[in-house]
């Protein structure tokens, strides 16, 4: 077994350590989110704190973690006589990304169900997390039906199993932890207010410290067990202390003052629900046990706010995370009371000082082209305006758009846009499997080895079952695409009012896109060529951003942005070959610079109509003379044309069922 990274030998993030301890104390707070670029040791830290819980006390054989002091009266391996139990180090379980339904939840046990002909459930990681951690790296790219499990349990405090003739019901009340870094996708708003905990971890800037990050892990790559053994001392004191703060934490008096500045914070930062109030509730009170006090001050609650309610303010995935620090000193003081600072007058620099923060160990140091010519006009006249690079001006308001959908079925990853084969979804027949069997579809397996169990010589319980008998599951869902996103940034786009309604339209359609878990990219186009303002990436927020700082100005090399966005497509299909792509060209229409740039335009469009590639041109086109090009683009794409103004419209829902027709034609 590998020996794991000391929990107090991670240097610095110290926010991140808090946190972890706090859950340690009160699991009741209810996990962490650990949000962060890669390599801050966001996963190092999670899988260190299971060596730090105390042993669990569990009933001899149950395979469901029951507590012998009061067993689960309904597990499925009980009823259980009383007992003094035994004892075994708490787990932290670890979910992969890619783990199926029955991985997560349990099934039945197909081996004893066809050998033996009896009904037997074979646990699933949910049991195994039972009075433990249950860990997510990577929570954000969890596939949607297996958060929807997730928050089913984390609700209820249990798991559910209604399946292929098995129904059971066992506890699973786990810490939930997940990690994840924000450039590869936000995550969805119903598993983010499930975790009761947020912190964001960023690498430290201080060369000191990354000279010291460096020098623990080097020693811990060449001797685990004997750096293990330097910081055991270190390990035990914690571990003594989160037993301390766990026996003292019944004692502790949340006082009425406390409860009102709680409240006050998370009214006056608007946050929805009352999950809220009771998290920092239950937070300010662990952070007063670790802190070694009985009562709740004034800096717990202020430390619980920082930890829980970030991550519960955000409207959407392009809102900054965290909280204004003097609003919420302002509250905290004018809702202050006498009951909430205690009678206990901790030296601030023991145990019970700074709010319960973890003190510091004495050890080692834990391109565009800003062109001036003038840009062509209607009737190919030269103009002035829009000539030069104007400095980029904000997105208006974004609004709710309907969906738009890639026409057929496809087989990409899990997602919420468009028809696709999947592993997970609703069932929608069988048939025989093409290489490894993945799903196996119970009935129409027995169904076609039942008439031949007397020739097979079948004598007990059990089915004779073969190789040719077995039957994959067909399943259908929703698929996520790649959103592909060319933008014109020319200058007869760069009327600041008409340029800010272009960025809001593409900010709702981004803003869709995060909702129905696409990869999205980012081509613009303007000058003399096009560039790749954003590769294909899971984070929407990071397009949005980038969408925000594009400058406007310039000739209109609409060709240009149309080959290189194929180019992308090339490039990206080759990395992804099941992810179906939907290309968004935001423009009027205009082309301009170089030798005949209407026909390149129209030879650019065609390669997509002759690869068979969703299009939909956002016509950009505005005044009361309108040339038509954008629809004549979307034409030669192969593809459907919808105004600014039908982007709001429920003429939108027209959309695909435009496409689909052009395509039949």
């Amino acid at each position: 077994m590998t020996t794991p990274f000391p929990f107090t030998a991670v240097v610095g993030q110290d926010d991140l350590r808090l946190a972890l301890l706090l859950n340690a104390v009160s699991p009741a707070v209810g996990g962490v989110l650990v949000r962060g670029e890669k390599g801050t040791a966001k996963s190092t830290a999670v899988r260190a704190l299971s060596a730090l819980l105390p042993e669990v006390a569990v009933v001899p054989g149950c395979r469901f973690s029951c507590d012998p002091a009061a067993p689960d009266p309904s597990c499925p391996d009980g009823p259980h006589e009383p007992g003094p139990g035994a004892h075994r180090p708490a787990r932290m379980v670890e979910l992969p990304v890619g783990a199926s339904e029955d991985r997560l939840v349990g099934a039945l046990d197909i081996e004893r169900a066809l050998a033996e002909g009896v009904k037997a459930f074979e646990p699933g990681l949910l049991a195994d997390a039972h009075r433990g951690i249950l860990y997510v790296d990577e929570v954000n790219l969890l596939h949607d039906h297996l958060v929807d499990l997730l928050l089913d349990a984390a609700a209820m405090g249990a798991s559910y199993v209604e399946r292929e003739g098995v129904s059971v019901r066992h506890a699973s009340k786990f810490l939930l932890v997940g990690t994840m870094n924000p450039e590869e996708g936000e995550l969805r708003p119903q598993l983010l207010d499930r975790f009761g905990l947020t912190v964001e971890v960023a690498a430290s800037r201080e060369p000191d410290q990354r000279v010291e990050v460096v020098r623990r892990r080097l020693a811990y790559d060449d001797d685990p067990a004997g750096f293990a053994a330097r910081w055991a001392e270190e390990e035990a004191a914690v571990r003594q202390r989160i037993v301390a703060a766990r026996e003292l934490l019944p004692r502790v008096r949340l006082g009425d003052g406390a409860l009102r500045q709680i409240a006050a914070t998370c009214a006056a930062f608007e946050v929805d629900g009352m999950r809220a109030d009771i998290v920092m509730a239950r937070t300010a009170t662990a952070l007063a046990a670790w802190a070694g006090r009985t009562d709740v001050l004034a800096e717990d609650v202020r430390q619980a706010a920082l930890l829980a309610l970030p991550h519960r303010r955000r409207r959407n995935p392009f809102d900054a995370p965290g909280l204004d620090e003097d609003k919420l000193d302002e509250t905290l003081e004018q809702f202050s009371g006498d009951d909430s600072q205690g009678d206990d007058d901790p030296d601030p620099d023991g145990p019970g000082g700074g709010g319960g923060q973890p003190q510091p160990d004495d050890g080692p140091q834990s391109g565009g082209d800003a062109s001036a010519r003038p840009e062509a006009g209607e009737g190919g006249q030269p103009q002035a305006s829009g000539a030069r690079e104007q400095s980029a001006v904000r997105a208006a308001e974004p609004f709710r758009t309907k969906v738009l959908s890639v026409p057929g079925i496809g087989e990409g990853a899990a997602g919420r846009r468009s028809r696709a084969r999947t592993e997970h979804g609703r069932t929608t027949g069988a048939r025989r499997p093409q290489g490894a069997l993945t799903k196996l579809h119970l009935a129409a397996t027995v169904q076609a080895a039942a008439p031949h169990q007397r020739a097979r010589g079948r004598s007990g319980p059990g089915l004779v079952i073969r190789r040719d008998d077995l039957r994959q599951a067909t399943r259908e869902g929703r698929e996520g695409n790649l959103v592909l996103f060319v933008v014109d940034a020319s200058g007869s786009m760069a009327a600041r009012q008409r340029m800010g309604a272009v960025k809001g339209a593409v900010l709702s359609l981004l803003l869709d896109a995060y909702q129905r878990r696409d990869k999205v990219g980012l081509v613009t186009f303007r000058g003399s060529g096009a560039e790749v303002a954003l590769p294909p990436t899971s984070s929407v927020d990071a397009a949005a951003a980038r969408l925000e700082s594009l400058p406007t100005g310039g000739r209109t090399p609409l060709a240009a942005g149309l080959l290189k966005a194929h180019e992308v497509l090339r490039v990206e299909r080759l990395r992804d070959p099941a992810r179906r792509a939907l290309v968004v060209v935001v423009t009027d229409g205009r082309a301009t610079g170089g030798p005949e740039p209407v026909a390149l335009a129209g030879r650019a469009a065609r390669l997509f109509a002759a690869g068979s590639v969703a299009s939909v041109v956002v016509d950009c086109e505005s005044g009361p003379v309108r040339l038509g090009l954008a629809g004549q683009l979307a034409g030669e794409l192969g593809g459907t044309a919808v105004t600014l103004d039908e982007l709001r419209a429920d003429s939108i829902a027209g959309l695909v069922k435009g496409m689909q027709s052009r395509r039949a034609a």
